[in-house]
């Protein structure tokens, strides 16, 4: 039986900003499930009244891009909760809390990863510190054993004050990265031009600077934030 792993973001494309290259290079191994909490379009929109059809469109085609992304790693294990983004903060944390109790009971993942509370942006600090309380050791009764924090382009590394620190590095080819900025790709309103982070050029320059920090050419860099010892 493969091992589970479940990947706890905010919006559809953090997981591929976060864990793209880690999904190509364990994709035949784990058995992964990914879930969504917010849908990461209506705070784009300042009148969200008049502008409810433009969101609600722009809310499928970023699922159907999250479904798309997500496929190039088989990965079909994929859920969306689409709380409105920007405003985690505001929906009571029991509320979330409960989400993630239940996600972790029914699939029983050994391995999450989620956000990091080093990002600027607030859902995925939100979403962190629910991560921590619904993997409480009396909540999660020795289900997960692992839990890593990952990093977001054009969130986490711009925190100045508050920096993410890895301590856990994965060893990526050039495969991997390519694969991983093809899936980006599929969320067009998200890549950008060279310099901006979300561009290949911002990817490929993660990923290298990632390898020199561990001893390889390529790397995805996560923060241990919890390990069970049985």
């Amino acid at each position: 039986m493969k091992k589970k792993i479940l990947v706890i973001a905010c919006h559809p494309d953090d997981e591929v900003l976060g864990c793209g290259g880690y999904f190509d290079k364990y994709k035949n191994k784990y058995e992964f499930k990914v879930i969504f909490l917010a849908e990461g379009s209506s705070c784009r929109y300042e009148d969200k009244k008049n502008d409810q059809y433009k969101i609600e469109k722009d809310i499928l085609t970023r699922k159907k891009s999250a479904l798309r992304a997500l496929s190039l790693f088989s990965i079909n294990k994929v859920t969306f909760y689409n709380h409105k983004c920007g405003q985690l903060n505001k929906v009571p944390q029991t509320q979330i809390n409960k989400i993630l109790e239940k996600e972790i009971k029914f699939f029983k993942p050994k391995i999450i990863f989620t956000h990091s509370n080093k990002d600027l942006n607030l859902d995925h600090q939100t979403i962190f510190k629910s991560v921590l309380v619904a993997t409480r050791p009396t909540i999660i009764r020795n289900i997960v054993d692992e839990i890593y924090s990952f990093e977001i382009l054009s969130s986490t590394e711009w925190n100045y004050s508050n920096k993410f620190q890895p301590n856990y590095f994965v060893k990526l080819s050039i495969k991997n990265i390519m694969k991983k900025w093809k899936a980006i790709k599929f969320y067009k309103t998200e890549t950008q031009k060279k310099p901006h982070p979300r561009s290949l050029f911002g990817v490929e320059s993660l990923a290298k600077y990632r390898g020199l920090q561990s001893g390889s050419i390529y790397a995805e860099a996560f923060e241990l934030i919890r390990k069970f010892k049985k």
